[in-house]
């Protein structure tokens, strides 16, 4: 079967030239790619067209550094159940779960065909969580333990269902996604820019830098002729510079939060303290210490200027330096060596049949980084490095993780700023008034702090948004933590939740 390659720094794409196969076709020929460890999917699903839906997936090649495009279609009338990929390739199972609940099509062989979230436009209807099929198991010896339907701490739908033999946990379920947010209804929905921009960076409050970078990188791409063309590298470095401080804030943030659920206090202040700095940086530079404001397209109101260059360098030299003193004593604290060392593992083979990515699959042995594997911005033109992993896969391998990636982005950040210090500022204002092109399909890959952010748009006869897709890398990343659960006692629920620390609003679009 015929796909279309392209590149993440690429521009948008003629709906015509996606080449469209039959399901049988397609389902062998994306069956035998999955094999390929290098591949993985980075977006699957349907677009309402005059006769029918229209299936695209995304195809992404770690090796070859490409991002194959095929579809397929599916006639209104058409009743068939569609031969279910997530029964052989189960990194699909997101996918599938969604189109059936989005459109109704219906996945023959699928293992596991339960909603993967209520959307507020889909075709359930508002079913009830209390409704939600859980998986049981029965035996006298075992029992069950709710956690939700409504988390504790941050007020975000999430219901976790333990099935325990004691203390042991056998299988964990998580039901995610019935708030019906409508992120990309509103998104489709809307042709103002500026009001898109904003509502992408309230796709996930802690990942605004980006997933607003991923939203103004697809309209930019989209944008009709006679609109700048390309970005600049200056705003492309700027952007950088904004998701690494990001990065930073929220690994220092994790880090504090495992030190919290095992009572280490010290790890867990000084981190407090330290991740305060980098956000409040971030407040200096634009405003909002979550970088909301600073990220929109064909421009910036807030250009890095030599105070401002001069404001991160100092605070991130001493952040990473107190940093690596708190890192030290983790490592050499034995009772923390004994909370998180061989707890929670998840392998190097599973997180690759889950498709899991960025931070999660990286602390397995799983090298997933898309700034490195399908760059874009500064990526591998600026800037060099590889991305840093770990091969145990347990609690303690993502807490180590963390400091790597901190002193990565440390060292990267400085050498954007240097690249910067030329005494010129960005001058490219805000662009709000985009058409788009016609019929056309753009997708942006950004590495947030989590993992890979895609986001994709398809665009009718009118230059008017036909569909917006968000993935979130927490959508492939919380099988692993059930995963991470199996066996272990479920008193370590908390510090393996706060290990991968995934989003609830992130899923929930």
């Amino acid at each position: 079967m015929k796909w279309l390659t392209t590149y993440n720094r690429g521009g948008s794409v003629a709906l015509e030239e996606i080449p469209v196969a039959e399901y049988g076709e397609f389902y062998t020929s994306l069956c035998d790619r999955l094999a390929d460890p290098a591949c993985h999917i980075a977006d699957y699903f349907a677009v309402k067209e005059s006769e029918g839906l229209r299936f695209f997936c995304l195809l992404m090649d770690d090796k070859a550094g490409t991002v194959d495009l095929a579809s397929f279609r599916y006639g209104y009338y058409d009743d068939r159940a569609l031969e279910s990929v997530t029964a052989v390739r189960p990194e699909a199972h997101p996918f599938e779960r969604a189109v059936t609940e989005q459109t109704g099509v219906r996945f023959r062989g699928n293992p596991w065909a339960k909603p993967l979230r209520y959307p507020s436009d889909g075709r359930r209807g508002r079913p009830s969580i209390d409704r939600h099929p859980f998986y049981t198991i029965a035996g006298d010896a075992l029992h069950e333990v709710n956690v939700g339907p409504i988390h504790a701490g941050i007020i975000e739908p999430g219901a976790f269902r333990f099935i325990c033999n004691g203390e042991k946990v056998l299988h964990l379920e998580i039901s995610l996604g019935y708030q019906h947010r409508g992120i990309e209804r509103l998104i489709t929905t809307s042709g103002n820019r500026l009001r898109q921009t904003v509502l992408a960076e309230s796709i996930a409050g802690d990942t605004a830098v980006g997933h607003s970078t991923a939203c103004v990188t697809v309209i930019e791409k989209l944008a009709a002729p006679g609109l700048p063309a390309g970005l600049s590298a200056r705003l492309a470095a700027e952007r950088a510079v904004a998701i690494e401080l990001e990065r930073i804030a929220m690994h220092i943030a994790d880090t504090g939060a495992l030190c919290m659920d095992i009572g280490y206090q010290l790890g867990q202040v000084a981190c407090e303290a330290l991740r305060t700095i980098v956000i409040n940086t971030t407040l200096a530079w634009c405003g909002n210490r979550f970088g909301k404001g600073l990220v929109r397209p064909f421009g910036t109101r807030y250009p890095i200027t030599p105070e401002v260059a001069d404001r991160i360098r100092a605070n991130l030299a001493g952040v990473v330096r107190r940093y690596r003193e708190v890192r030290e004593d983790l490592k050499s604290a034995p009772s923390v060596l004994a909370r998180f060392e061989d707890c929670g593992i998840v392998s190097a083979g599973q997180l690759a049949r889950i498709g899991a990515v960025g931070m999660a699959a990286r602390a397995g042995g799983l090298k997933r980084d898309v700034r490195f594997s399908h760059p874009y911005g500064p990526w591998t033109d600026t800037l060099g490095g590889v991305a840093e992993f770990r091969t145990q896969g347990d609690v303690m391998a993502r807490l180590m993780l963390r400091g790597r990636e901190i002193f990565a982005s440390a060292g990267y950040v400085t050498a954007l700023l240097d690249v910067l210090d030329d005494g010129k500022l960005c001058r490219a204002e805000p662009v709000y008034d985009v058409p788009l092109r016609p019929l056309s399909l753009a997708y942006s890959l950004t590495e947030g702090w989590r993992g890979e952010i895609c986001h994709t748009a398809v665009t009718d006869r009118a230059g008017a948004l036909a569909a917006y897709k968000v993935k979130d890398p927490s959508v492939h990343n919380w099988l692993a933590l059930a995963l991470a659960m199996r066996g272990e006692g479920i008193s370590d629920f908390p510090i393996n939740n706060k290990s991968f620390n995934l989003s609830y609003c992130g899923h929930d679009l």
